[in-house]
């Protein structure tokens, strides 16, 4: 049992210090996204460190699959270049018996990548799509900050206060720059304040002017007001059957079988099933020549990586898109894949032997 315990061992360490460098890195590609976008107005600065840990969990699955195929690949890459897996193999313990204890190590792992795909994946995306539509449902108005220039969601109007109300309903010295099909307009007033109608909220400003330039002609034409009402925001709230696939509980995806609902099923079960299949991948594909100080087995493993990850998200939008069913895109894909990793195991285990023997023979001759 000493090979079994040495062996997960150092494979449990591998995979903890893989998993703390791709967390580092990824995490910091996404703080760096999401702060982008709440500098571009796409979500509320507040929001950010919250938002960043819905999309951290919702990626989490790929970089405990990564983490767990890098570590396997790394640790017996290391063995085969020290001579360990030659000592192993003239002991008479063959590369298929490396599966077992490979399998008792991370299991854990695969446990906890079903669990985050098919329960925390939509949980997250669902709180994030919410967190978006709060924001996006303020009106541009009440999303500026007093003193600065602010551009809209759609980038049509750019707003400008220099105070406001506790509330941040009612303004103080409002200017509107608003670019339209025949012009632009500048429209400036003392006061204003939102009323909402419906699904609809209206800008009521006060006291103000409001000069339109013709795009044409050039024309301009200066105008005065008390009370002028315009539509700053009519978006509804988003409902429950207006989600995308990917914001849905997987049990409801089951229950309404839709093309997308296959095709984000197909995506969630495949990428549990790819992990599964990465084990069995990254033992055949962390064969190594010791005589050789290279590491083209990891560049190897990695490229299987992003080609495998690449198919999964292929047979989803198959599935999606219809042509493909989940079944045949699962048994496919998944199917093939554990069969070419069983095969490349059989491979790499008679090649060593006969490797092995042949050196025998020639120190026996």
């Amino acid at each position: 049992m000493l090979f079994d315990s040495t062996l997960r061992r150092e494979l449990s360490r591998g995979f903890g210090a893989t998993l703390v460098v791709i967390l580092t890195i990824v995490l910091t590609m996404f703080l760096i996204r999401t702060v982008g976008q709440a500098a571009s107005g796409s979500v509320a600065p507040q929001d950010v460190v919250l938002l960043l840990g819905y999309v951290a969990l919702g990626h989490l699955p790929t970089m405990i699959a990564l983490s767990l195929f890098v570590a396997v690949v790394v640790t017996l890459g290391r063995m085969y270049r020290d001579s360990e897996m030659a000592i192993w193999f003239a002991s008479g313990v063959g590369l298929t018996r490396f599966v077992r204890p490979v399998l008792r190590t991370g299991w854990p792992v695969l446990l906890m990548v079903g669990v985050l795909t098919l329960v925390v994946w939509p949980w997250g995306n669902r709180n994030s799509l919410e967190l978006r539509d709060r924001y996006q449902q303020r009106s541009d108005l009440s999303r500026v900050t007093p003193g600065v220039f602010q551009t809209s969601s759609d980038g049509r109007r750019v707003f400008f206060i220099e105070r406001e109300s506790a509330d941040g309903v009612n303004a103080r010295n409002v200017f509107i720059l608003a670019q339209q099909e025949r012009g632009e307009s500048v429209t400036s007033a003392r006061a204003g304040r939102l009323e909402s109608v419906g699904d609809a909220r209206y800008l009521v400003l006060e006291r103000g002017q409001r000069n339109d330039t013709h795009a044409q002609t050039g024309e301009r034409t200066l105008s005065s007001f008390e009370n002028y009402r315009v539509l700053a925001s009519e978006r509804a709230v988003r409902s429950a059957e207006a989600r995308p696939p990917r914001a849905v509980r997987t049990i409801e995806l089951i229950r309404n079988p839709t093309p997308r609902n296959l095709g984000e099923l197909t995506w969630r079960l495949g990428l549990f099933l790819g992990a599964a299949n990465l084990l069995l991948l990254a033992i055949g594909l962390a064969a190594t020549n010791p005589r050789r100080a290279s590491n083209w087995n990891l560049l190897f493993a990695l490229l299987a990586f992003v080609v495998y990850y690449n198919l999964i998200n292929l047979t989803q939008a198959w599935v999606a898109s219809g042509r493909a069913s989940m079944g045949v895109a699962l048994v496919g894909l998944h199917g093939s894949t554990f069969a070419a990793a069983l095969a490349l195991l059989w491979w790499r285990e008679h090649a060593a032997v006969s490797r092995f023997g042949r050196r025998v023979e020639r120190a026996r001759a």
